[in-house]
């Protein structure tokens, strides 16, 4: 299997510098690009599969967003919002030397893409937004904002990696082996030898700052995103997922880029991208 190279580049929020990793696969000198950003709480090592199997076309950039996984927390967590995470992905492209990508967005990642795609002059050229869109349910929000900050130490990895298992059951049926990897990227150790979780817990402030109307508002800002793209969109969706609803990824289809929907069956929020069916989706359309 191709190897992945971790890199890092300096970025800066209205509060400081601040250091984003990023896993770099295939020719370092390929001016093909994909970028692919992993959904909140996750990190680059969830596209291990995607990437090893596009590294022979493209150069494939996986970051961890600010706060996660190899990447140094915000100086003030304020700043854990899109529009600092769009900032911090072009100068991720500056790094590159990346003029035109094509872009693999999981969740939050999706929404980070949607936005650095709807701006005048955007680099991306081709997008797939993996279960996500302008609208995302209260209901969606309430149950991840129910454990995204909570702060669990385990005693054992087994026991971690059950907690993984149980949150992360909308992600649909996978192997042992595929569970085990999927908690193995986001534990960590601490200085007491207790398993616990990769992120900064204080990414949890934005959910606990929602309300109703500033839901609200934040949807119709997107869909002006949204609406605003041009490039060919693949969107990805789990047939039972309670974050991007049926008629939101309708509506997707029949405005803005007018996304190409594919949904798989048994899984919610979100595809893992692990699966061979759902890998194939996303290889079609990018290579198309």
């Amino acid at each position: 299997m191709t190897q992945a190279r971790i890199k890092s580049v300096q970025c800066l929020s209205p509060a400081g510098l601040h250091r984003m990793a990023y896993k770099e696969w295939g020719d370092p000198h390929n001016r093909r690009v994909l970028v692919c950003v992993h959904g909140l709480t996750r990190v680059s090592d969830d596209f291990d599969r995607l990437a090893a199997e596009l590294a022979p076309v493209y150069r494939v950039i996986c970051p961890d967003v600010a706060g996660r996984g190899r990447s140094d927390p915000l100086p003030a967590p304020q700043h854990y919002q899109v529009p600092q995470y769009v900032s911090d992905m072009v100068t991720l492209l500056a790094r590159a030397d990346a003029d035109t990508v094509h872009w693999v967005g999981t969740s939050m990642g999706g929404l980070i893409g949607m936005a650095l795609a709807s701006l005048p002059d955007t680099p991306v050229g081709r997008l797939v937004l993996n279960d996500v869109g302008p609208a995302i349910s209260m209901q969606s929000l309430e149950r991840i904002g129910s454990y995204v900050g909570q702060d669990l130490r385990f005693d054992s990895f087994e026991d971690g990696a059950r907690h993984i298992r149980e949150i992360s059951a909308p992600f649909g049926p996978h192997s042992e082996q595929q569970w085990r990897k999927l908690a193995a990227d986001v534990l960590r150790r601490d200085g007491q030898g207790k398993w616990m979780k990769h992120y900064d817990l204080r990414i949890a402030g934005a959910f606990r700052a929602l309300t109703p109307e500033t839901v609200r508002q934040a949807e119709e800002a997107s869909w002006r995103a949204y609406d605003a793209i041009a490039c060919p969109t693949l969107l990805l969706r789990g047939a039972e997922s309670d974050l991007l609803l049926p008629q939101t990824a309708q509506a997707m289809t029949q405005r803005g880029p007018r996304a190409r929907l594919v949904e798989f069956p048994g899984v919610g929020h979100a595809p893992t991208l692990l699966q061979d069916d759902q890998v194939a989706a996303v290889r079609e359309f990018l290579l198309e």
